[in-house]
C-alpha cells in the first residue's frame, strides 16, 4: 500500500471521487451539449411531452458513450498503472484526469481559459501540463453552453418562421381566436420527418467532436 496516505483516507478518497461521478459526467463531457440541444429542440417544436425527459437523457448519455469511448478508455489504461503498482488512488486520479483534460481542452475556447488561468496562475502556464483540470472545467462548461445555445439558435429559427407563416395566414383569414401554435405543430412535424430531422442533428452534433 501506499505509505503516504492513510488506507482508510484512500477509502474517503474512492467514495468521495465516485460521488462526483454523475458531476463529472453530466457537467465535463459531451453529454452537456447532447441534452441541451436536444431540449431547445423539443421546445422548437413545441411538444411538452414529446419525446419524454428520459429518453433524450437516455440518447444523450447513448451518445456521450459512443463519442468519447476512446477518452474513457485512455482513463481509465491510464488511471489503473499508478495504482496496480503502488495502489496510489490519489496519482491514479492525477494520471487517469489527463484524456478528460486533453477532451476539454480541444473543445474550450481561448477567451474563456485564459480567464481561470490568470486568476489561479501569477505567471503563464508554459504547457496544458501546467493547467489543472479543474481550471479547465469551468471554462469548458461556459464554451459548451455558448456552442450548445449556437446550435440551438440555428435549429429554432426554421421552426419560428414556419410560426410567424402559420400566425400571419390565420390572421388573413380572420380567425382570432385559433392558436397558430395548433396549426403549425403538425406542418413542424411533417417538415421534421421530411428532412430526417434527428438523423441531421444528432449526426451533426457527432462530427463537431471528431
Amino acid at each position: 500500500m501506499d505509505q503516504t496516505l492513510n488506507p482508510v483516507l484512500q477509502i474517503l478518497v474512492m467514495m468521495s471521487v465516485f460521488s462526483l461521478l454523475p458531476f463529472v459526467f453530466c457537467s465535463m463531457t459531451s453529454f452537456l451539449r447532447f441534452v441541451i440541444v436536444f431540449s431547445m429542440l423539443k421546445t422548437a417544436m413545441g411538444t411538452q411531452q414529446v419525446p419524454p425527459a428520459m429518453v433524450i437523457i437516455g440518447l444523450s448519455m447513448i451518445l456521450t458513450f459512443y463519442t468519447m469511448g476512446s477518452t474513457f478508455q485512455k482513463m481509465y489504461e491510464m488511471g489503473s498503472i499508478p495504482y496496480q503498482k503502488n495502489h496510489d488512488i490519489v496519482q491514479a486520479i492525477n494520471e487517469g484526469s489527463k484524456p478528460l483534460k486533453e477532451f476539454m481542452l480541444k473543445q474550450t475556447r481561448e477567451g474563456d481559459l485564459e480567464f481561470f488561468v490568470e486568476m489561479t496562475h501569477k505567471t503563464k502556464p508554459k504547457s496544458p501540463d501546467d493547467i489543472s483540470v479543474w481550471e479547465v472545467a469551468p471554462a469548458y462548461i461556459i464554451s459548451e453552453l455558448k456552442t450548445s445555445f449556437e446550435i440551438s439558435f440555428i435549429i429554432f429559427v426554421p421552426f419560428i418562421i414556419l410560426d410567424l407563416v402559420v400566425a400571419n395566414i390565420l390572421l388573413a383569414l380572420g380567425m382570432f381566436m385559433l392558436s397558430p401554435t395548433i396549426i403549425s405543430m403538425p406542418f413542424k412535424l411533417l417538415i421534421f420527418i421530411a428532412v430526417d430531422g434527428w438523423a441531421l442533428i444528432v449526426q451533426g452534433l457527432v462530427s463537431s467532436y471528431n
